[in-house]
C-alpha cells in the first residue's frame, strides 16, 4: 500500500524540498499552499522525477477548509506542518495587532486545525496511526530582534508537539517538531547581506542545504510509529543559536 504525506506550505521553500523528497521515497504527497501556480510547480518537478505530487490551494487558518481538504483523503500516514508565515521586523511596541493575529493564525492556529484533522483520519484509517511532523524553529528556543509574533508562534507549536505526541500515545501517532536554523531558501537570503544581532550590530550568518532539512523529514517518515523522535535541530554550523548575540 502506497503511503501518502501531506506537505502544508509545500509550492515553495522548504515545504517543496520536503514534498519532493517524500515523493522520491515513493510516498503519494498531497502539496498545500495559497497560490495555485506554485503548487503546480511542485508537482511538475515531482512528475519530472517520477514521483507523485497533487496540489490543492489551502489556507490553514481556514477551519471549515482544512476539514474540507482531510475529508477527501482517504488516510494520512505523515503530516508535515510547514505553512508559515512572519511579520515585518518591529520592536514589542510597534507590533500591529493584526501582524500578531495573522502570525499566529497561520503559523499555531494553522498547525493545529490540521493536525487535528489529520489526528481525526489517523485513528480511523487501516492500519491506524500515522506521524505529524511539526516545523519549528531555532525561535521555538531563542527569540531574535524585534520577532516576537514569530518566536511566540514557534515557542507555542512547541506545546502543540508534546501534546500531540501525549494524546497519540494510545493509537500509533507520533510527533515530531524540527527545529531548523537558517536553511537557504528565498526566506533566509537575506542573512548573506547581514541580519540584525540582539547587541545592536549587523552580522552575516550561514545558511545551509534545506535538501538536507528534507532528508531528515524523509527519514523521519519511514521510521516505524514504535519509534518517537520528539525534537530534532538542525541548522547552519556557527550561526549564533548557542549563546545567540
Amino acid at each position: 500500500m502506497t503511503q501518502v504525506a501531506v506537505v502544508t506550505g509545500g509550492g515553495s521553500g522548504l515545504g517543496r524540498e520536503m514534498a519532493l523528497a517524500l515523493a522520491a521515497a515513493g510516498y503519494r504527497v498531497w502539496v498545500t499552499g495559497r497560490t495555485e501556480e506554485k503548487l503546480e510547480e511542485t508537482a511538475a518537478a515531482a512528475g519530472a522525477a517520477g514521483g507523485v505530487v497533487e496540489g490543492a490551494v489551502l489556507d490553514v487558518s481556514d477551519g471549515a477548509a482544512v476539514r474540507e481538504f482531510f475529508r477527501g483523503l482517504e488516510r494520512v500516514d505523515v503530516l508535515v506542518n510547514n505553512a508559515g508565515t512572519g511579520s515585518p521586523a518591529a520592536g514589542v511596541q510597534d507590533v500591529r495587532e493584526e501582524d500578531w493575529r495573522r502570525v499566529v493564525d497561520t503559523n499555531l492556529t494553522g498547525s493545529f486545525l490540521c493536525a487535528q484533522a489529520a489526528f481525526e483520519l489517523m485513528l480511523r484509517q487501516d492500519p491506524r496511526g500515522g506521524r505529524i511532523i511539526n516545523n519549528g524553529s531555532i525561535s521555538a528556543h531563542v527569540p531574535r530582534p524585534q520577532g516576537i509574533a514569530y518566536t511566540a508562534s514557534k515557542h507555542a507549536i512547541t506545546g502543540l508537539t508534546k501534546g500531540l505526541e501525549l494524546e497519540g500515545r494510545a493509537h500509533g501517532i507520533t510527533a515530531c517538531q524540527i527545529d531548523i536554523g537558517n536553511a537557504a531558501t528565498a526566506m533566509t537570503a537575506r542573512m548573506e547581506q547581514g541580519v540584525l544581532q540582539p547587541d545592536g550590530s549587523i552580522a552575516v550568518e550561514p545558511t545551509f542545504d534545506p535538501k538536507i532539512v528534507a532528508d531528515f523529514v524523509v527519514r523521519i517518515a519511514q521510521l516505524p510509529t514504535t519509534v518517537a523522535v520528539p525534537t530534532l535541530t538542525v541548522m547552519a554550523a556557527g550561526m549564533p543559536y548557542v549563546g545567540r548575540g
